[in-house]
Order: C-alpha cells, then structure tokens, then sequence
C-alpha cells in the first residue's frame, strides 16, 4: 500500500469502531465484542503497567450450582440458606436483598463447590448484566448461589478481595469482561475466561491502601441499609404490624358474590391472611389514591433535545433511589414514554414482588421513565413514607397478588391505586424522612469512596504509583475534612 493510500485508509476509519489488528492477534475471536478500541486502548495499557497477573493466578474460580434445586422456596423457612440468583447482584457493591429465594439446608450440604464465604467476590456470568461485581463483606452463616455467579476467593494472602473486587468494577475490569463475553441468544462470561482475565498488581503499600478505601465504602453502605431497615421498622411498628401473626386456618370458604365482586377465582386470593392483611392496613378507609396522584406527563422526542436522561426498571437501586442513563434522543425506545419530576415517587407494575420503588431527586427533574412504572405524585403524605410504604414486604404481596399474566406479570395502575394504606401520623412521616435521606447521603459517600479506590487503580496505570498515592492522601484529607 503506498503512503498516500495508507494515508486515504486511515481517514476512512475515522470515527468509525474498526480497528486493523494482525491475523495472530485475533486468532480466537474475531466478533466485535472482543475488538472494541476502547477496549483494545485499555488492554495495551494495562499490559504496559508495572506488574501483571491473571486471576486464575491469584483467586480460586468456580460457579454456582448447575443442578435443578426442587425444593427452592421463597421464605426463609426452618433451615432455609441463602440463594443467590445473577438479579441478586445489581450493581449496587453488596448484595440485593429485597426479593431473596432460600432452599433448604439439605440442599445446601450439597453444594459444598458453590458455597460462599466472607471475602469472595462475586461476579455474574450469564445475562444481560454479567460483569456486575460484589464483594461479600459480612461472614454468612450459610450462603450458596446458582450457576449465573462466578465466585472468585483470593488464595491464602495473594491478594486482597476488596482490591480485586475494586480492579473488576473499574474500567480496566469492566472492559475485559466486556470483550471476554460471547454467546449467541444470551451473552455470559464462560470460566476459562474469567480465569484469565488480567489483574493490575501495584505496590503492596498502594494496593493496601486501595483495598481500606473499598472496605470503608461497604462499611458506609451497611450504614445506609441500617437507616433504611430503621425506617421500615418505624413504620411497621406505627402501623402496629412488627409483631403481626397472620391466620393459618386448613380451609376456608368464600361466597360466590366475593368471588364475582373481586372478579377472580384464585384460592391464593381469597387466604385469610390476605382479608386480615386488608383489613388492616384498610382501617382507615384510605387507598393509595387518596394520598397520591398519577402523573401522566407525555415524553415527546421531536420536542427533546439531543439527549435525554432515561430510568428503566434496571436502573432502580436497594436504597429507593433510581439511577438513569444519557441517551440519544434518536435511540429512545418505544417504551420510553413518561417525564417525571423532583418529588415523584415511581413504583414498577412488573413483578412488584422485587420492591422496586424510588423517589425521585430534585436534580432529576425532567428525566423519562419506562411505561413499566406508575408514577405517583405523592399530596396527603411524604414522598419517603410512601416509598417505604411501597417497599413494605407485606404491602409488596398484596400488590403481587394483582398481577395478571404469567411471563409478564403486571399490576394495573387501577388496582394499585385500590390499594389500602393507614393514616400515617405526621411526627412519624418526618422520622421516616430523616431516616431516608440518612441512607441517601450514606450511599452517596459509599459510592464515591469505591469510585475513588478504583480511580486510584487506574491513575496508578494510566500514570504512576506516585500520582496514584498522591491522589489518595488527597481523598483521605477530603474525608477527614467531611468528618
């Protein structure tokens, strides 16, 4: 090729995602996954850092269990351990925990390959969310999980779990996983992969201090479960249902005029628990529509911008906040239909049982959201007590028992306006509120001492030791000044 040709074909590949890579390179893989420039950028820097391994070199690899569990049960039963699913892991550094599966401790004693301890990390292998990591901070009684999780335990002293957990959920991390997927109808992360994906290892002095900045920031997050667990049980408790035994009879019989007022004949409807769990939360005559209103306010894309901020059932986090991705107004999907504003409450219609509402923060006014939400301008109650009522286990049940469809089920905005809900009293609205935006600025301050370990790794490869150790006296004397 003669220089002026070469040159007309590197302007061609301007701004275009192609890359010109040797035959030798890519012997493997040849899909476009694996040839990203912005992951070959990174990969080409972190081989040029100071010291590489791989994780198969430093942590022993495995999955969770590929056999059928019959016996998986919802409710943490008599024996019943901890199962984790690929949903469990949403991206948020620990694990999610409002809607957890249980099986049996029999089952458990089974699985002795999938049992997880404190300091694995775990990363998720199959799905359309494979690469979210966590790190398990807490030592588990009992813990296990199904094949969607690799579960990643450093051997003996070779590295530290809150560093290496930092490393994956970093760029560098993020972007080998990305390339590493593969797979036609469901993309996954197979173990031979995950075993060889490289790991950045940097001075034992700066990894320590990298690792006690990811520690710290689980520690913070626990603090921001805590302040949403007090809000729950200061609800329940107002509520008078912390202590609330609901009845069991063997049988039951419903009139055919309840069946046909309800319009529905399934028996899980009609269960005594179900009438006294109404009957109590209704004690007040007051429905979700009496203290809250639907908004429906239109997206419309030829009356956007460039760009618009888009919160999908995806984006919704543990804490009752929600997340949101920056979008091209062009690539907005169909599903895209509904603004919402500072105060908003929004709760998903699908599968209600996964808890998930959030409030909506001032500085995300204007941003859109899925049809698969309600969202709800909240007028005789406070926008944190009607999140934290609508994230209520027991009120979640209710709201399941709503759903229609087996694949997709969904509660209509009628019926979950039709929902009972007590009086709350005032003083107890503000406790609530207290408590919420407690966890909120706890979650906020975890995020960015995690976002500030993994910053760290990344100066100290894309820069130098020096810069990186530097950076981090800058966060520790920022941190030390909040307090």
């Amino acid at each position: 090729m003669s220089p002026f040709d070469a040159a007309r074909y590197a302007r061609l590949l301007e701004g275009l995602e192609a890359v010109e890579s040797q035959l030798s390179a890519v012997s493997e893989r040849l899909d476009a996954e694996s040839q990203q420039k912005s992951g070959i950028a990174l990969a080409k820097k972190l081989g040029a850092s100071r010291g590489v391994t791989t994780i198969d070199c430093v942590a022993h690899v495995s999955d969770g269990n590929h056999l059928s569990i019959a016996g998986e049960f919802d409710d943490e039963q008599a024996g019943g351990v901890r199962y984790l699913r690929g949903q469990d892991i949403s991206g948020e550094m620990m694990l999610d925990d409002r809607n957890p599966v249980f099986i049996p401790d029999a089952e458990y004693h089974k699985l002795k390959r999938s049992h997880i301890f404190m300091g694995d990390v775990l990363v998720t292998i199959v799905g359309a969310n494979t690469g979210q990591t966590a790190l398990v901070d807490q030592a588990p009684e009992k813990l296990t999980a199904n094949c969607k999780l690799g579960i990643l335990r450093p051997k003996n002293s070779a590295i530290d779990s809150a560093y290496l957990h930092a490393f994956l959920a970093g760029r560098f991390g993020q972007s080998q996983i990305a390339a590493a997927k593969r797979g036609g109808g469901q993309m996954g992360l197979i173990l031979p992969d995950l075993k060889a994906l490289a790991v950045a290892r940097l001075d034992a002095a700066l990894e320590r201090q990298v690792a006690e900045l990811a520690w710290n920031a689980h520690r913070v997050r626990r603090t921001a479960r805590q302040h949403l667990e007090a809000a729950s049980t200061l609800l329940m408790n107002v509520l008078q249902m912390s202590a609330w035994q609901a009845p069991e009879p063997l049988t039951y019989v419903r009139s055919s005029r309840d069946a046909l007022a309800a319009g529905r004949l399934d028996a899980e409807f009609f269960t005594p628990r179900v009438r006294a769990l109404l009957e109590r939360l209704g004690r007040d005559g007051l429905t979700l529509a009496d203290v809250a209103s639907p908004r429906h306010e239109a997206f419309k894309p030829e009356d956007a911008g460039e760009s618009f901020r888009y919160i999908e059932i995806g984006d919704m986090r543990g804490d009752g906040s929600a997340g949101a991705t920056v979008l091209a107004t062009r690539d907005a999907p169909s599903r895209a239909t509904q603004i919402v504003r500072g105060g908003d409450v929004l709760t998903s219609t699908v599968r209600p049982i996964r808890r998930l509402s959030a409030l909506i923060n001032a500085d995300q006014d204007g941003a859109v959201c899925s049809s698969g939400f309600v969202v709800l301008r909240p007028e005789g109650i406070s926008g944190a007590a009607l999140l934290t009522y609508l994230r209520l286990p027991l009120v979640c049940e209710l709201m399941n028992l709503h759903t229609s469809a087996s694949l997709y089920p969904a509660i209509s905005e009628r019926d979950l306006l039709a929902l009972p809900i007590p009086s709350i009293p005032e003083p107890t609205q503000k406790a609530i509120e207290a408590q919420v935006l407690a966890a909120r600025a706890a979650r906020q301050r975890s995020t960015q001492l995690l976002e500030a370990a993994q910053r760290a790794v990344e100066i100290a490869i894309e820069d130098s030791e020096t810069a990186a150790l530097a950076y981090l006296r800058s966060v520790t004397a920022s941190e030390s000044a909040s307090d």
